[in-house]
């Protein structure tokens, strides 16, 4: 833990819980010790906040690479911030951006740490929970560390799309369900067990938010023409 985590995780997040007070659920049902992935829904910026501030034990989240490229002071306490509230960066993308974007949360995962993942793999604008990717399970798989799922409510309303600042005003539920053992789907190497998988996350996911279900993939429409080709082909989302 660096100096700048523990000052945003014993400092920053207490302060958060008292400015806008998230109601919290199944706080016990999360592992304190090993590894563990947080598989959640993602309706709202603040969600990759929502869930540091109150899990029972520190996350890492996965962070656009430019919010740690600016330069100047507000460069300076961009990256502050978000190295305070616990998030690495990564190259997003598909290919091979997508496959070294695992690359992170796989060390962090086998070094013992917590980490929080969203398998629909962008924000949801329309409330409705869409499918799951891939790359959750094959985590999961590959390291054994158990998911836990989690359904966030109100962070789309405390702070909606455009928003500069949550809204204090609206409160956040954050509930954290059962730990799921995924090692019975096969292993990580194979896509019909990573798929078993990311069904049963998803559906847990869906159990604790309530939304419903879009029964389609959360993609932003391409604007390439390969790139459109490479949507409607079936391939695996990760």
């Amino acid at each position: 833990m660096t100096s700048t985590y523990a000052l945003g995780r014993f400092v920053l997040a207490p302060l958060a819980r008292a400015v806008y007070r998230p109601h919290v659920e199944g706080r016990e049902n999360v592992p304190r010790q090993r590894s563990v992935v947080f598989a959640s829904d993602h309706l709202s910026f603040i969600d990759s906040f929502a869930i540091p501030i109150t899990a029972p034990r520190a996350v890492n989240f996965l962070a656009k690479a430019s919010y740690f490229e600016g330069t100047g002071l507000r460069g300076g306490l961009s990256r502050w911030f978000f190295r305070a509230i616990g998030a690495s960066p990564v190259q997003r993308g598909a290919g091979r951006a997508g496959v070294d974007a695992l690359e992170v949360p796989r060390r962090l995962l086998e070094a013992g740490h917590a980490v929080a993942l969203y398998p629909e793999g962008t924000r949801s604008r329309d409330g409705r929970l869409y499918k799951g990717r891939t790359g959750v399970a094959f985590l999961a798989l590959q390291t054994g560390a158990p998911v836990v799922p989690v359904g966030l409510i109100g962070t789309d309303r405390a702070m909606p799309v455009g928003a500069k600042f949550p809204s204090l005003r609206e409160r956040v539920t954050v509930r954290f369900g059962k730990p799921l053992d995924l090692s019975h789907p096969g292993p990580a190497s194979s896509g019909r067990p990573r798929r078993a998988a990311t069904d049963d996350i998803m559906s847990a996911i869906h159990a604790l938010s309530g939304q419903a279900l879009a029964n389609a993939y959360n993609e932003v429409p391409a604007a390439a023409p390969l790139d459109r080709l490479r949507q409607a082909l079936p391939h695996e989302r990760r």
